[in-house]
């Protein structure tokens, strides 16, 4: 059985999930920016959270964490790369470990770039991965720690990945994110009635997180640097896919 996934909106912008295999009754927190909506979304199903996944360190992540292990002392993972800046971890990790939640397993992916020693997890079982800044809906992070090349290295492993897996990513950025890619893609059509379901989504107050990488590949620009539409209208033809993504991601930064 596939584990089941719930999308919990916390601060501003930013989302939690939750992953709970009912066979085994065990349920996952990925990422705390804050731990009141967690709590909610806990207790309104009346699951116990057993394990807390961490992808990054940076505060809008981590900051929720004490205050659902009060509740809720569950084992929490993160990277060994980032423990030092993480909260206290249980469990360190690092690319291709297996990580488990109930009876499905996951494997770690290092895909540093927004920062060194991020991190995601893949389940295969239930076709679903947790990417927190790095591959997001219509985008990636920003690249504050790494550099540009290393962020394409690590989104390649992601787009490799089954098309069929679900990402679900941290932030709710993919309206801004559509207003950007549109400038270097704008003879996508896909693209185009993806920027359509969004309007149409955000209009009527609902998430647009999780996506599928299926969608990702078709649409977001940080995914198709080696598309000979986006070289062309970047004035790129023929350069690298990691040149062409740098400039991408440098146009995003200027946006």
């Amino acid at each position: 059985m596939a584990l089941e996934i719930v999308t919990v909106a916390c601060l501003s912008d930013n989302y939690a999930f939750l992953a709970h295999d009912a066979e085994r009754n065990e349920t996952a927190v990925v990422d705390v920016p804050e731990a009141k909506p967690i709590l909610e979304a806990l207790a309104k199903r009346g699951w116990t959270a057993s394990k807390v996944y961490l992808t990054h360190h940076h505060a809008d992540h981590v900051q929720g964490l004490s205050d659902l292990l009060a509740q809720h002392p569950a084992t929490v993972i993160g990277a060994a790369a980032d423990a030092h800046r993480l909260p206290p971890l249980d469990v360190e990790v690092q690319e291709g470990d297996t990580v488990t939640i109930g009876q499905d397993s996951g494997t770690v992916i290092d895909v540093s770039g927004h920062t060194l020693g991020h991190i995601a997890f893949h389940f295969p079982r239930s076709a679903v991965m947790f990417t927190g800044d790095s591959l997001m809906a219509l985008g990636c992070g920003r690249v504050f720690e790494g550099t540009k090349p290393q962020m394409w290295v690590s989104l390649q492993k992601l787009a490799a990945l089954p098309s069929e897996t679900i990402i679900c990513s941290g932030h709710e950025y993919t309206a801004a994110n559509a207003q950007f890619a549109i400038t270097v893609d704008p003879g996508n059509q896909s693209l185009k009635s993806r920027i359509e379901d969004i309007g149409v989504a955000r209009a009527a107050g609902q998430y647009t997180v999780p996506s599928s990488l299926a969608l990702e590949l078709d649409t977001n620009p940080f995914l198709r640097p080696e598309d000979p539409s986006i070289q062309a209208h970047l004035g790129m033809e023929g350069a690298s896919a990691s040149d062409v993504f740098t400039e991408i991601r440098t146009r995003k930064d200027n946006f």
